[in-house]
């Protein structure tokens, strides 16, 4: 019974949860580009403007290099 309940809220927990992309670092959220659900996706790109005055050379053009994959 408890394994039950326990799969149950672990089950509504991942339904409902929102991911909080001012958590991850710069580097984690150019590597998950193109891989946002549909539903996160304004929040993440929300996130990703908010950090590109910030990125690093290198993290400026792993980005770009990303954008340019997720526009094909």
């Amino acid at each position: 019974m408890v394994k039950v309940i326990f799969v149950i809220l672990i089950f509504f927990s991942s339904v409902f949860a929102k991911t909080d992309f001012s958590e991850m670092s710069t580097q984690e959220l150019i590597a998950i580009m193109g891989y946002v659900k549909p539903h996160e996706q304004r929040n993440f790109n929300q996130e990703l403007k908010s950090r590109i005055p910030t990125m690093s050379e290198k993290e400026k053009k792993a980005y770009k290099n990303n954008k340019k994959r997720m526009n094909r």
